[in-house]
């Protein structure tokens, strides 16, 4: 795991072990629930970004302090580490827990209720998970899809340029270009009456660049488009690994991409397998023939 320490915390809520028992540690995280026992005693599960932990409170002042807040509130806790009577072995963390010496409030929490449980927030209604946008996105399952596709592209990245590709970043605002779709237009400040476009795909800066002698260039490019969703495409803008080589066959090309695809497939994939290389060629002929289309999905 990355350091992390900081002024607000020496360690994450989804690090701590049986090692780090008797160790003082910080930790800053949301309140993402709490269970009072008593005067005296309850139990908060802290959140953050790495995971979750159990702070047990002991004293009637904590408890106070606890109780005042309402859920989602982000704080601060400094304690001791110790070993958990009772374990979870579902959790990571579940053979510790932090007992605390000083609570710190970072971010108070305005509201009493929550639009919806945020562990449950792929159930709630679309509106609300848009107006409440960094709830919906503290769902660890909301959340784990961004870090699958920082993942990916990361993954892509590595592999292309291991291949001897170069990443080169095309302009977004340029001159409009007939496509097959309606371009997006961004009206221009310095020149009334003129707009930009925003490109549909980096098309003519790919060639550009090609017969400038850049000989291999790949990008992940933002492409926009004004037009419908699709089942695979979001509207208005989506992402795609774009690749030129030059001097380059059609077989050269699907050499490169058999040797980068399958590896991320098979590691980040639903199924965590992937088509092994060589991938099967079906010519336009016989596609149209026997599917009735020219991109046939044969799973």
């Amino acid at each position: 795991m990355a350091n992390v320490k900081t002024a607000y915390r020496t360690h994450t809520c989804g690090e701590l072990r049986m090692e780090h028992v008797g160790q003082t540690v910080t930790l800053a995280g949301f309140l993402e629930n709490f269970r009072e026992v008593g005067a005296s005693l309850g139990f908060v599960v802290l959140r953050d970004f790495y995971g979750t932990i159990q702070v047990v409170a002991e004293t009637e002042e904590m408890v106070k302090t606890i109780k005042a807040l309402n859920k989602e509130s982000t704080i601060a806790v400094t304690g001791v580490v110790r070993e958990r009577d009772s374990k979870n072995p579902k959790l990571p963390t579940g053979e510790i827990e932090v007992v605390p010496e000083k609570i710190e409030v970072l971010g108070r929490c305005r509201h009493n209720e929550l639009p919806f449980q945020v562990n449950r927030s792929r159930e709630a209604d679309e509106t609300q998970r848009l107006r409440y946008r960094y709830l919906d996105l503290r769902n660890p399952e909301v959340k784990n899809n961004i870090i699958l596709r920082c993942q990916v592209v990361a993954a892509l990245r590595a592999a292309m340029i291991d291949h001897g590709f170069m990443e080169i970043t095309t302009p977004i605002l340029t001159a409009s270009s007939p496509e097959g779709a309606r371009d997006y237009l961004v009206p221009s400040r310095k020149h009334p009456g003129k707009f930009y476009a925003l490109p549909q795909a980096p098309q003519q800066f790919k060639q550009l660049l090609m017969a400038s002698g850049f000989d291999k260039y790949f990008q992940i490019a933002p492409c926009f488009r004004d037009e419908d969703a699709r089942g695979d495409r979001s509207p208005g803008e989506f992402y795609q690994l774009d690749m030129e080589m030059a001097f380059a066959g059609q077989e050269d090309v699907f050499a490169v991409l058999e040797d980068v695809l399958p590896p991320i497939f098979a590691k980040y994939g639903a199924y965590n397998v992937a088509s092994e290389a060589p991938f099967r060629r079906i010519s336009y002929l016989e596609a149209m023939d026997k599917y009735g289309s020219d991109k046939p999905d044969l799973r």
